[in-house]
């Protein structure tokens, strides 16, 4: 026998003599859970004060009804806007402790108070009660009207968070009557009747913006939108494009329409309104660039805060119509 078979039959002895141990199999790792800390900052953030912007609707009805230099309504408008800002933030924290694991899934809203951790759900629940009961608590002394509206939206929000969002197009319906909501509110605060043009300008912007913040959403997140919200498979780039051109027309004709109306030319008794109907059309011609080129309109309030032209564009139709309103 030689000396490499030697070797052969040594090694085949020693393998033969040991003892084999059991495989381990080492379970699988899922994605490591959320740690929960809690920060401070947080309960301000989960209230997502960036987008109270949206809650300037309230004070629309304050400019249009003739009262912005009457002291005590220009204070029923803000006490009434700030209820709506907490009002607004408690259906944020209900609705985001619900959306918590699709929130991970987005790569913007994955940084949420709750959705990253920040905020322990018991806290945010505890935390949203608060906000939700204050609110209602200061619009029941304000005015009853104003308090039912509230709760009638807390309720339409709540049909939202656990059914209505996921149903195409309604979903944006449902954010769109909310605007609307907030218009009424706004009234109501400061007892003035509502302007049926006023409420049809308002739920056609809405629905504008909402569309315009759906096709963002499915843009942005293409395969993994339905991970994010079910209801996006339902949409299409295709469809939106529809909608989206469809309320632009609406919003345009619907605002110049009111400028002209015989309704404005009575209560305000100048028909030079129609001097702000430029500013609208670059508006809203400005917001569509944005989506389109920019890829923006997830988020309507970081527009309206960040982009100069838009600020300059508001800031504008501001002034202009106040000064038709009051010094005309």
């Amino acid at each position: 026998m030689g000396r490499g078979s030697g070797v052969l039959v040594r090694r085949a002895l020693r393998e033969s003599c040991a003892v084999s141990e059991p495989a381990i199999s080492l379970p699988a790792q899922g994605p490591a859970p959320v740690k929960a800390t809690f920060s401070p900052l947080a309960l301000v953030k989960v209230l997502r004060p960036k987008q109270w912007t949206k809650n300037l609707a309230l004070m629309a009805p304050l400019v249009f009804a003739n009262r912005l230099f009457v002291v005590a309504d220009i204070k029923l408008a803000l006490a009434a806007t700030l209820c709506f800002c907490l009002l607004a933030g408690c259906v944020y924290v209900f609705n985001d402790v619900g959306d918590r694991e699709k929130d991970r899934a987005h790569p913007e809203k994955r940084n949420r108070p709750i959705a990253s951790g920040a905020l322990p759900v018991p806290v945010a629940l505890v935390w949203g009660a608060i906000c939700g009961a204050g609110a209602l608590a200061v619009t029941y002394h304000l005015a009853m009207p104003l308090f039912f509206t509230c709760v009638a939206y807390l309720v339409m929000q709540a049909a939202y968070t656990l059914w209505l969002k996921q149903v195409a197009i309604l979903d944006v319906m449902i954010i769109a009557v909310g605007f609307v909501m907030r218009v009424v509110a706004g009234a109501y605060a400061i007892a003035v009747p509502v302007s049926n043009w006023l409420y049809l300008c308002t739920l056609c912007l809405a629905l504008f913006l909402g569309f315009c913040k759906r096709r963002n959403e499915l843009m942005l997140l293409e395969g993994g939108a339905s991970a994010h919200r079910a209801n996006l498979l339902d949409y299409s780039p295709a469809l939106l494009d529809q909608l989206i051109g469809t309320t632009t027309a609406m919003t345009l004709i619907a605002y110049s329409l009111y400028t002209m109306s015989e309704e404005t030319l009575r209560v305000h008794h100048t028909d030079n309104l129609k001097l702000t109907i430029p500013f609208v059309i670059y508006g809203v011609f400005r917001y569509l660039f944005l989506v389109y080129k920019r890829a923006l309109g997830g988020s309507p309030e970081k527009i309206l805060l960040h982009d100069r032209p838009m600020l300059a564009t508001v800031a504008l139709f501001s002034v202009v119509s106040v000064a038709v309103l009051y010094f005309s």
